[in-house]
């Protein structure tokens, strides 16, 4: 079995901080993964325009995903 890859990684561990996401209205679309470990995200739902947006891709989808994926530089909102 061969290993997963980055963006495969990121979209499952996405997968999982989806259901807190959709319990307050919102939801995260993966747009793009760099060579650089760069996540583009895109939050949609009540996350798009949240005056708390911001704070839920740094503090919550950003430090999740670099915790669980080895690789991931950032996080980035498109």
């Amino acid at each position: 079995m061969s290993e997963k890859t980055l963006r495969e990684q990121v979209d499952e561990t996405l997968q999982g901080i989806r259901p807190y996401l959709r319990g307050d209205g919102g939801d995260v679309e993966l747009v793009d993964v760099s060579d650089e470990g760069v996540v583009s995200v895109r939050l949609v739902g009540a996350c798009h325009g949240c005056p708390g947006a911001i704070m839920t891709l740094r503090m919550g989808i950003e430090r999740i995903l670099r915790e669980r994926v080895p690789g991931v530089t950032g996080v980035e909102a498109v």
